[in-house]
């Protein structure tokens, strides 16, 4: 049974909120595609305080979504390609436990219609190619749009571009 969730605008005062988030959510989701060593590399290139600030303050959007009123996942998205109308969904992510509820498809929704608004004709991710969420993309109408491996620091991800015109 689907519980009643929320989804509003995050600010920097809720970065400890998404900092605990990403540390509840980043190894269960990774450990069986990456080392240790990368998920903790990434981990703290991507989700250490003052970079979520960074996030924030230059390009990405990010939404928090509640379960009654407790924050269990959120989302952030970005402006890609302004010719071409395009957007990027940088992140989305779920607590394990609530996983499967629809909070997901809820989430992301959110974000299409927030960048539709916003004038896109696309929202673009990336998935890493071992990634089970790749089904969950195609269940919503995304597509594989192009591969691409992308450094980070010592590593690599080895992702899927995948596009959902809107």
């Amino acid at each position: 049974m689907n519980r009643s969730y929320s989804i509003r605008h995050a600010t920097e005062a809720d970065i400890k909120t998404i900092h605990r988030l990403a540390e509840a959510i980043w190894a269960p989701t990774y450990s069986s595609i990456l080392s240790q060593e990368q998920v903790d590399y990434m981990f703290g290139v991507i989700y250490a305080e003052d970079e979520l600030a960074k996030q924030m303050q230059t390009e990405q959007t990010f939404l928090l979504l509640y379960e009654e009123d407790e924050p269990v996942g959120f989302a952030a998205y970005s402006l890609k390609d302004e010719p071409g109308g395009v957007y990027k969904l940088n992140k989305i992510y779920l607590l394990p436990g609530k996983q499967g509820k629809g909070y997901g498809k809820g989430l992301l929704s959110a974000v299409e219609n927030e960048v539709k608004q916003l004038g896109a004709n696309a929202l673009d991710l990336n998935v890493n190619r071992y990634n089970k969420a790749k089904q969950f993309y195609e269940r919503l109408n995304y597509h594989v749009h192009l591969e691409e491996d992308i450094p980070i620091g010592p590593y690599w991800m080895n992702d899927y571009v995948m596009r959902k015109e809107l």
